[in-house]
């Protein structure tokens, strides 16, 4: 069985998220986070570690998304 924990955002930007996610197939603000996350390891895992330059672009990213501010 998998086991969860809790990740805090602020509410504004789950807000965002749940109005971004409409009409996708994620269910949930925490669908939408799982996804990203797990993309972000894989990448990491296949690629070995993020150089400072890849961490930066996926966090830019992830900001033009308004995933972070």
């Amino acid at each position: 069985m998998t086991e969860y924990t809790t990740v805090s955002i602020p509410k504004d930007l789950a807000d965002r998220v749940e109005e971004t996610i409409e009409g996708t197939s994620f269910q949930s603000t925490s669908d939408l986070v799982r996804f990203l996350l797990r993309s972000i390891v894989i990448q990491h895992q296949k690629e070995g570690e993020l150089t400072e330059a890849e961490f930066e672009e996926i966090t830019e990213q992830l900001r033009g998304l308004g995933y972070l501010e």
